[in-house]
């Protein structure tokens, strides 16, 4: 079972994201190299979403990321996923 988190932007500018973002970046990118991440980015409306092979590895995550820490995610929950497209993967 994989593990789902989607975050809802805040009032924020543009600015004030690029701020933020390289210190968000510098902890996807931790997270990647651990091989945990199986997808993450925006949406259109700039809420975001990131998929992560265990639930634990969210849960540091959301920790972690200073999008969230620092106000630019409004609200996020953390989702269960069974990914139907690989029905016997177990990580």
């Amino acid at each position: 079972m994989k593990a789902v988190v989607i975050g809802e932007r805040a009032e924020v500018t543009m600015d004030q994201i690029m701020a933020v973002y390289p210190r968000h970046k510098v902890v996807v990118d931790k997270f990647i190299a651990q091989g945990v991440v199986v997808g993450i980015g925006p949406f259109n409306d700039l809420g975001n979403m990131a998929i992560f092979k265990t639930r634990q590895a969210a849960e540091q995550f959301v920790k972690e990321d200073p999008f969230i820490l620092e106000g630019m995610v409004k609200t996020y929950v953390i989702k269960d996923w069974n990914d139907s497209l690989l029905p016997t993967d177990k990580n």
